[in-house]
């Protein structure tokens, strides 16, 4: 694409069109980027626009499309085309830096995002300016672009508080701090004299406060792997500065909005935040500063509102003093009884009330607070950093504060008695004050792990949660009813299964309630109770324990998908999906409705797939529907097929990529049902998945490899006979997908499938060319996955077409190939080969080399016959070599970049593992010492006399034992 004012012109159009709410413009629009987005000056046209455009709109599009396409994009995969030209990539880091540092705001943030995304691949290395540019603008005094700077490396440097330590990341780490530490501190003294020189100044403040965010924020990340020299040095100017942050108050900064936290309110909570880190992983250095930071934000604490801005800045707050009771050594700050007292009144009870803001976001905001309370997301909320202060006291003032709380719970419970509909929130944080101080341990899988002795949990339970949960209508309380199913899912593990048993009717009643936090925690909570296990391993709760609740059960989580706010939530699904799981054939009866119902459901989302969680389950319990039935009745096959097959149409003929992969594992679970034959609805399919475009996402191939394994297995002489010329495309998805690192198993998955299930003359004209793909593969790039995916296959041939017939192949291509790669291959890497199935498979094609192959008994191969024997009694015997050369590190399905759907796996489509040689070979050491019986009543003494003159009295030892296990001996 030139850079021409004719094509800004057209991609102003496609972007405008892009914005557009009606599908029909929008999605051509959107696929005409996609199309051109390979071209050449593309990303450079998208930066034309975004620099030079009149209209706004524009050119914040053009920036998000930008940064989204450096997003898919910028990352170089190993075995995959370079998407972006190398002169497109040099003039977007010669340009992108001033660019960003000249654009409004919102246009800003988008390129810094850009930006940390091109760092993240080519700093330091590829772009070793990038620093110095950044650094340099800070002597600038337009703090605009200062601030610029700042996003930039705060977007490029936070990764540094979750990276694993490795030398490399030291050495950028390192790189850093050499270029940044310096001008960083410089610029934060510079900053905070500014401001008191323009103390008066609102609209100053305002742009010097949000610098001094961004320079707290990067104090955070440099700090975060280890603490620098340089910061320790310069420790005494960062803190005594921050603690004079903490206490400041400057009237100008305050707003008036009770929801928006402000600048200062922003500024302090990062600073409680480094606190936090230095008292947490630096406590010997930060200990001369420590006293004065637990006044400040003592202080802090006791004197801030209750409004929800000051959210972030009391749960950070909190959270330092968490971190800093749990340390031995501050213990003494908070051993006397009043100071206890005094924590837990002003502190920690204040900040577990249910406030107006949380029951308006209750009512309005489900979706968020759901997310916040169930899924641990409320990091930042007052009631977590209450709970975790709570629990850090308890490490070792259990006794005290259980006592000082059990006051305030009694007390909270009486009030809520006296007026039960005026006072609920009384005994809502009754309810969390219990919660936070059983709960010593807690995980998502198994809720609370380890308890408070000084609770009484059942107790609790039957009287005051029960209660709430029996009371006839579904619709009172549902702040309560949502606390009392909370309280059942957390503490799941310490109440008695007969009260577990007892709930669940009242859990299933909840599916009805029109609040979407109750109806949704209802389904969650029956979720967790359908995984929990019992002795050996067994659901704890049973099938036939569910008996009498079956049908209500089903029918109040499907009109629980109709209730307003609730048509696509994830919880809901999944604990569809666990119900089918446990009950398995009790559902039967019900499938017909089901399936209907799931079917619609599934048409009405692939309009417009927004979640990806509801699409997964939604996708699970379909495939459960399926298995449950046909394992009790094969033929129904062919009634799901009619209910499902119109929505997979309507599915692949729309490009839904994100339904495509489930779609493709769901057929492969009804094509297996079938028993020895394809119907002609699939084989109408069979061409359309040879398509190059669909190879091309690499979410797609795991499924449609495994599906194409379907259709072979099932019906190999079909495609032979029907769609021989569709051959050739099949061993071309073959090899497209041998080439690539990340998929070459998947192409040698599908190659078995060929070689094991085809009629030998269907693919006799391909098999030269196959080997010696294979061979320049080998040679180019030689990896142990690939090592040991070619070990399975060419075992596999030879189990297949006899040890002779690979033999002469080898020899086909290349005179003495097949000694060679016996001697440099099969000998020396058969340990490698991991997985039962593949060491069988292997076994017994060695087995057949040493025993059926003549050239191996007299020819100059007879030489490699001892060693073979060795490598393979090796494998038998020996642990598996698992070892992995160090320049190996595969890259996975997950790590390639951008927004190609990864492929996610059904676990109820999951497919048996087939064992190719079972029926021939159940005990492959014996099947080798029956193939040597053999072999040597064919050649009397010969067998013999190789293994006494040249085997080792080890193998040897074993190979006795395999002859007396199969009860032979040999001539």
């Amino acid at each position: 694409m030139e850079l021409s004012d004719a094509n800004l012109q057209t991609l102003t159009e496609y972007l405008k069109k892009t914005l557009d709410p009606d599908p029909a413009i929008r999605r051509p629009a959107e696929k005409f980027l996609e199309s051109v987005e390979g071209s050449q000056n593309y990303p450079l046209l998208l930066l034309t626009l975004l620099e030079k455009s009149q209209e706004n709109v524009i050119k914040v599009c053009a920036s998000v499309t930008f940064k989204n396409y450096i997003k898919r994009n910028w990352r170089i995969v190993e075995d995959e085309p370079n998407k972006i030209c190398e002169s497109d990539r040099i003039a977007i880091k010669a340009n992108i830096v001033p660019l960003m540092l000249s654009s409004p705001e919102q246009i800003q943030k988008q390129l810094s995002d850009a930006i940390s995304i091109i760092g993240r691949e080519d700093f330091p290395q590829k772009w070793p300016d990038l620093l110095t540019e950044m650094v340099n603008r800070f002597q600038s005094g337009d703090f605009h672009v200062i601030n610029g700077v700042l996003r930039t490396a705060h977007s490029l440097f936070k990764r540094y508080r979750h990276e694993f330590k490795s030398n490399e990341l030291w050495t950028e780490i390192k790189l850093v701090l050499d270029a940044f530490a310096l001008p960083l501190t410089n610029l934060f003294k510079a900053t905070i004299e500014l401001c008191s020189t323009h103390a008066n100044d609102a609209s100053a403040l305002k742009v010097l406060f949000s610098s001094l965010i961004l320079i707290a924020k990067l104090f955070y990340s440099l700090n975060f792997q280890d603490l620098p020299e340089f910061f320790e040095d310069n420790m005494e100017t960062w803190m005594t500065n921050f603690h004079s942050l903490l206490t400041l108050d400057n009237k100008l900064l305050q707003t008036d909005d009770e929801e928006e936290a402000g600048l200062l309110e922003l500024l302090k909570s990062q600073i409680c935040d480094n606190a936090a880190l230095y008292a947490q992983k630096y406590d010997e250095e930060f200990q001369p500063y420590l006293p004065r930071f637990v006044t400040a934000i003592w202080n802090l604490l006791v004197t801030t509102g209750q409004e929800v801005k000051y959210d972030l800045l009391v749960s950070n707050a909190i959270q330092f003093l968490a971190s800093v009771c749990e340390r031995p050594h501050y213990k003494h700050l908070f051993e006397d009884q009043n100071t206890l007292t005094s924590i837990c009144e002003k502190v920690i009870v204040p900040n577990m009330e249910f406030r107006a803001a949380d029951e308006e976001a209750f009512e309005d905001n489900s979706e968020e607070y759901i997310r916040r309370d169930l899924e641990g997301s409320d990091i930042d909320t007052r009631r977590r950093a209450a709970c975790d202060l709570v629990r850090g006291l308890c490490k070792f003032f259990e006794g005290p504060v259980t006592g000082i709380f059990s006051g305030y719970v009694n007390s909270m419970l009486q009030e809520y008695a006296k007026n039960p509909s005026v006072n609920w929130k009384h005994k809502d944080a009754a309810i969390y004050l219990v919660t936070s101080l059983a709960s010593k341990a807690q995980t998502q899988k198994h809720g609370i792990t380890q308890a408070n002795e000084l609770v009484n949990l059942t107790e609790f339970f039957v009287n005051h949660i029960q209660p709430d949960l029996k009371s006839a209508t579904v619709n009172e309380f549902p702040v309560l009813k949502a606390d009392g199913i909370k309280y059942i899912m957390i503490f799941r593990n310490q109440v008695p299964k007969e009260q577990l048993l007892v709930s669940i009717p009242l859990l299933i009643n909840h599916l009805q309630a029109e609040s979407i936090v109750v109806h949704t925690y209802a389904a969650h909570a029956l979720e967790r109770l359908f995984t929990m296990r019992g002795t050996n391993n067994a659901t704890l709760i049973t099938a036939a324990e569910m008996a009498p609740f079956v049908e209500v059960l089903l029918t109040n989580l499907f009109k629980a998908l109709t209730l307003p706010g609730s048509s696509e939530n994830e919880y809901i699904m999944k604990a569809i999906m666990r119900s089918f799981s446990l009950l398995q054939e009790s559902i039967i009866p019900y499938i017909p409705s089901v399936i209907t119902q799931l079917t619609q459901k599934l048409l009405a989302v692939s309009k417009n797939p927004s979640k990806p969680h509801f699409n997964h389950y939604m996708f699970e319990s379909i495939c459960l529907s399926v298995r449950i039935t046909c394992k009790a009745n094969p033929e129904a096959v062919g009634s799901f097929e009619e209910a499902l097959f119109l929505v997979f149409t309507e599915i692949l003929q729309n490009d839904v990529q994100e339904f495509i992969p489930y779609v493709f594992q769901v057929m492969s679970l009804l094509l297996e049902m079938h028993k020895n034959e394809i119907p002609s609805s699939y084989m109408a399919l069979f061409p359309h998945l040879l398509q190059p475009v669909l190879w091309e996402r690499t979410g797609n191939i795991p499924p449609l490899v495994r599906l194409l394994q379907a259709y072979l297995e099932r019906g190999a002489s079909t495609i032979a006979s029907a769609a021989a010329d569709k051959i050739p495309g099949l061993l071309g998805v073959f090899q497209k997908l041998i080439a690539s690192k990340a998929n070459d198993h998947q192409g040698f998955y599908l190659l078995n499938s060929i070689i094991e299930h085809m009629p030998p003359e269907s693919v006799d004209q391909y098999r030269k060319q196959i080997f010696i793909l294979l061979f320049q593969r080998l040679q180019n790039s030689k990896t142990t996955k690939f090592i040991k995916s070619f070990l399975v296959f060419i075992n596999l041939y030879c189990v297949r077409y006899g040890a002779l017939a690979l033999q002469e192949i080898f020899d086909s291509i290349q005179p003495k190939m097949f000694g060679m790669v016996l001697e440099k291959i099969i000998i020396p890497e058969i340990q490698k080969v991991s997985g039962q199935v593949e060491k069988k498979i292997c076994a017994v094609g060695i087995t057949k080399i040493l025993t059926e192959c003549p050239p191996m008994m007299d020819t100059e191969y007879t030489k490699l016959w001892i060693p073979l024997l060795q490598a393979l009694i090796g494998l038998f015997e020996l642990p598996e070599d698992d070892t992995i050369p160090d320049e190996e590190h595969f890259i996975d399905i997950e790590d390639t970049p951008g927004y190609q759907t990864a492929f996610s796996q059904l676990a109820f489509a999951g497919k048996k593992e087939h064992d190719p040689v079972g029926q021939m070979v159940n005990n492959p050491r014996i099947h080798l010492a029956q193939s040597l019986h053999k072999l040597s009543t064919a050649c009397p003494g010969r067998v013999l006399s190789m293994l006494s003159t040249s085997l080792n009295a080890e193998a040897l030892q074993y190979l006795q034992g395999y002859l007396q296990a199969a009860s032979v001996s040999l001539l």
